[in-house]
C-alpha cells in the first residue's frame, strides 16, 4: 500500500510518462516563463555561472537547460524510479520527489521543505552518528571547510588520519593554515580521477568551482585513489569536485568493491550525476544504503549529497 510520499512521486512519474519529450520541454519553458522577472533573471544568472547543467537565456529564446532536462526525463525515468525504490528513508524519497518537482513544474515549496536545517554539510547524525578511528579521505579538500566540519561534529578523537585532496595550490595552502592545529592531516595537491595522468583545470573566480579542462595553463596531477592511497584502513571518502566525481569513483574501484567504506558523494554537478553515480556505486558493491540530503537554495536544486552507508 502505497504512503503520501509514494503517491506524490508516482504521481508525478505518472504525469511525465503520459507526455513527449517536446511536451515536456514545453510544460518546462512555460512554467518558467510564468515566474516573475527578478526570479528568473536570478536562476538564469546562477545557470550560466557554471557551465553544468547547459545555458538559459530567455531574451534569446535559448532554454538548452529544459531541452537537456526533457530528454532525460523521457530516457531515464526508469533510473529515477530505481533511485526512488532504493532510497532508504523517506527524507530521501521526500528530497528526491521534491528536485525532481522542482525540475519539472518550477515548484519551490517542497525543494524548501527539504533543506537541511540541522546538521553540518555531508555529516547527518542521523546516518552517521558516531565515529571512532576513522581514516577520512577528503577529495575536494577547499580550504579545509569540510574537515573543520567533520572536527566539530564528531571530535578530534573521532580519526586517526585524514586525507585532503586539493588541486588548487593556493587552495591547499589556505586549508593547511586553517588545519594547523589538528593532527594527522596529509595534504596531496592532486586531482583525483579515474586514473593516473596529466591534467589541467581551470581557475574560476569562484575557488571552490575549479575544474578539470583539457588544455590549459594550471598543471595538476591526476591520480585514482586506488594507485594513490595504499593506506588499506579507508573507512569514509567525502567527493565534491565540480563534476568529476564519476570519474573518481571509477578510480575508487577496488576500494569500493573490496571495503565498506562510507562514500559521501555530490551528486548534482552534472545532469545525470542523481541516477548515474548511485547506481555505479551499487554495480561496485550491492551491501550499501543509499541516502540523499539536500544543502541547496530554494530555487534551483545544488548540494545534493548522495550517503552510502554500508548495511
Amino acid at each position: 500500500m502505497q504512503n503520501f510520499f509514494d503517491v506524490k512521486f508516482y504521481d508525478l512519474i505518472t504525469q511525465i510518462n503520459k507526455l513527449s519529450m517536446y511536451e515536456i520541454y514545453v510544460h518546462m519553458v512555460k512554467t518558467f516563463s510564468n515566474l516573475n522577472i527578478p526570479l528568473q533573471i536570478s536562476i538564469e544568472n546562477f545557470v550560466n555561472k557554471f557551465n553544468y547543467w547547459g545555458t538559459l537565456k530567455q531574451s534569446e529564446h535559448n532554454f538548452e537547460l529544459f531541452y537537456k532536462r526533457a530528454e532525460i526525463f523521457k530516457n531515464n525515468i526508469d533510473d529515477y524510479v530505481w533511485l526512488y525504490n532504493n532510497l532508504k528513508d523517506y527524507k530521501s524519497k521526500y528530497i528526491l520527489f521534491a528536485i525532481l518537482n522542482n525540475y519539472f513544474n518550477q515548484n519551490f515549496n517542497d525543494l524548501d521543505k527539504v533543506r537541511e536545517r540541522i546538521y553540518k554539510h555531508y555529516f547527518d547524525m542521523e546516518l552517521i552518528p558516531n565515529l571512532k578511528d576513522e581514516v577520512f579521505v577528503d577529495v575536494g579538500a577547499y580550504t579545509g571547510d569540510s574537515v573543520i566540519d567533520y572536527v566539530k561534529t564528531y571530535g578530534e578523537n573521532s580519526y586517526k588520519k585524514i586525507y585532503c585532496y586539493e588541486m588548487d595550490e593556493k587552495n591547499i595552502l589556505l586549508a593547511k593554515e586553517n588545519l594547523k592545529s589538528y593532527k594527522d592531516i596529509i595534504f596531496k595537491q592532486k586531482a583525483v580521477c579515474d586514473k593516473n595522468m596529466k591534467l589541467c583545470y581551470n581557475r574560476s573566480i569562484d575557488s571552490s568551482a575549479n575544474n578539470l579542462i583539457k588544455s590549459g595553463e594550471n598543471n595538476v596531477e591526476g591520480v585514482s585513489l586506488d594507485d594513490d592511497i595504499g593506506d588499506s584502513d579507508i573507512s569514509m571518502i567525502k567527493m565534491d569536485i565540480e563534476g568529476s566525481e564519476k570519474n573518481a569513483i571509477l578510480g575508487a574501484k577496488k576500494i569500493i568493491e573490496s571495503k565498506l567504506t562510507k562514500l559521501l558523494i555530490s551528486i548534482y554537478h552534472n545532469n545525470t550525476d542523481l541516477f548515474e553515480l548511485p547506481k555505479l556505486i551499487i554495480n561496485y558493491n550491492k551491501n550499501y544504503n543509499l541516502h540523499l540530503r539536500y544543502y541547496g537554495g530554494q530555487y534551483f536544486p545544488t548540494e545534493i549529497v548522495l550517503f552510502a552507508i554500508p548495511k
